[in-house]
């Protein structure tokens, strides 16, 4: 009796590229299916406003398996198949990625005279696309999220072997590192500073009086203006605040206290803020961040002005906190990030809202998101654990892209580095040489770690021990080893990566280089050594005090 003949299951409702493979073992898509009866694809309601996705346009234009492959990848990670992906991320594939992939597809299909298959997406095809994007201008960064955006639907492609994945090589199919050092040429948003802090809040408060009014008209902007309030005393991102359920406010264990739970889409798990009423000399003693209690009772007072609105919206809405009815349509709906992003201009203007510079007040969630971080950081005297817990991220990612120097810190290095200019231009610290925070510089304008402009000073202390102009006496030991110890500082201060990476070479040259190197020839001697390394330590020289310095990133 013959082998029994085992038949694969396949659930049809999930999208499959009809194809077979030909006599080379290329992958061909059956003709009949191109173009699929339906070239839109569908969004289900998202953080995105995009709703659909239309791919006609790049069928019958010379890459129809190309684009058929694309559209239905698409639609599988919107069925959670091959990767879990959100509804708000595939839509970027689509307007971000595969808007600009096709396009080029279209114009290289044209350049060659013929028709693209499948077996054409290789390492030359990347190569050129990358090339493409860099042609359409715009910043590196544009052109990183483009290719970022593309590159998710080919890989899912390649891997269910569609085409020839190559994954390593000269010849692998996608470059190791396309845009080195984009993440350098990335600014991020800033936190506010505590002048624009202060107004900010006044016209806030200000402007949001009407919600305690009874009987009071619940419009979009009101709202969003709310919810701006709840930014800046929470820290959280835009979509969890817009999502806000109606159970958000939980019990928590201890009395006057409750849980803020919102849901973040992305890492699939909730985040918890306890509002609790503080002193103004109150400091956080916990690792979950604490707010005003007035935040609690405005979240109650939207829900109780928004509860009738639930029962007239939309299914997919249903359960939001944020809920208003439309002036135009007198339809109930629920606050997007367009409302949020009109009302908060809105308030800029008509509070005329300014920077230090004039200039109108740039206000979004992710700047007061980073105005929270620093915050907490300040009022727990810098401590970055409780820092990272209170946003919900790791201490490297805190510590990387939330936490800027303070204002005092900022003065401070101001203040300093214009006395030392004075000296250094005066030479009243100095007739031979110039005098440092760290030794003696025999080459202040032109050396090595200069700017090298004329009237600008080296102030690139950081790198003086590795500096060829750089020389040290004895007497100079207690300045050398007061840096040391300042620099051992840092290290409690930021992550540790960014130690290793940025100061941790500076003691071990210290030590094993420059004073090894002048006990070995006798400019030192082995007491005085040690007598300025535990004097430092104990009473550090003026110009490295922590006290004075908060930072030493200024000098990097």
């Amino acid at each position: 009796m013959g082998k029994r003949k085992i038949f694969t299951k396949t659930d049809i409702s999930i999208p499959q590229v009809e194809h077979y493979h030909d006599t080379e073992g290329n992958v061909v898509i059956l003709p009949d299916v191109i173009p699929p009866i339906d070239t839109a694809v569908k969004f289900a309601r998202s953080a995105s406003a995009t709703r659909s996705f239309e791919f006609s346009r790049w069928y019958n234009a010379g890459i129809d398996s190309i684009t058929y492959a694309c559209q239905r990848q698409v639609e599988r990670f919107l069925v959670d198949q091959d990767s879990q992906v959100e509804v708000s991320t595939v839509t970027s594939y689509c307007t971000n990625g595969m808007r600009n992939f096709l396009e080029y597809c279209v114009l290289r299909s044209t350049a060659f005279a013929r028709e693209l298959t499948m077996a054409d997406i290789n390492r030359d095809l990347i190569d050129g696309y990358l090339s493409y994007l860099g042609n359409l201008g715009g910043e590196t960064t544009t052109q990183k999220s483009r290719y970022t955006h593309t590159k998710p639907v080919l890989l899912a492609l390649g891997r269910r072997g569609l085409f020839p994945l190559i994954s390593s090589g000269d010849a692998a199919t996608f470059p190791n590192n396309p845009f080195p050092n984009s993440n350098r040429k990335t600014k991020g948003e800033t936190a506010l500073s505590q002048g624009e802090r202060k107004v900010f809040t006044v016209a806030l408060r200000k402007a949001i009086e009407p919600l305690w009014v009874d009987d009071a008209p619940v419009t979009g902007e009101l709202l969003a203006l709310a919810l701006l309030v709840v930014a800046l005393h929470t820290g959280r991102n835009t979509t969890p605040l817009l999502e806000m359920s109606r159970d958000c406010l939980r019990r928590h264990p201890k009395d006057n206290l409750t849980f803020l739970v919102l849901w973040k889409r992305r890492g699939h798990n909730s985040s918890k803020v306890a509002l609790r009423t503080l002193s103004d000399d109150d400091r956080l003693l916990e690792s979950t961040p604490t707010v005003r209690a007035n935040v609690e009772r405005l979240i109650r007072r939207v829900m109780a002005l928004t509860a009738s609105l639930d029962a007239e919206i939309p299914e997919e809405l249903k359960g939001r906190v944020w809920l208003y009815r439309d002036g135009n349509t007198g339809r109930a709906t629920a606050l997007d990030k367009q409302q949020l992003f009109t009302a908060t201009n809105r308030l800029v203007t008509e509070y005329q809202l300014a920077d230090a510079n004039g200039k109108p007040l740039r206000i979004n969630v992710s700047r007061l998101r980073k105005t929270f971080a620093n915050r907490i950081f300040e009022l727990t005297g810098g401590d970055l654990a409780i820092t990272a817990a209170a946003l919900g991220n790791t201490l490297h990612v805190a510590d990387q892209h939330y936490l800027a120097p303070g204002e005092n810190a900022r003065r401070n290095w101001q203040f300093m580095g214009e006395i030392l200019v004075e000296e250094l231009l005066t030479r009243t610290i100095g007739a031979t040489y110039w005098d440092t925070p760290t030794g003696l510089c025999t080459e202040p304008v032109n050396g090595q770690y200069a700017p090298k402009r004329e009237g600008a000073l080296c102030m690139n202390f950081i790198n003086c021990v590795r500096c060829k102009h750089y020389a040290v006496t004895a007497k100079d030991l207690y300045k050398l080893f007061s840096f040391y110890w300042r620099v051992f500082t840092e290290r409690s201060r930021i992550g540790k990566r960014r130690w290793e990476r940025d100061y941790a070479h500076i003691p071990r040259l210290i030590d094993g280089y420059i004073v090894a190197e002048g006990l070995r020839r006798g400019a030192f001697k082995v007491a005085d050594v040690e007598a300025a390394r535990e004097r430092a330590r104990t009473a550090p020289h003026p110009f490295w005090s922590a006290d004075l310095i908060d930072s030493l990133e200024i000098f990097a």
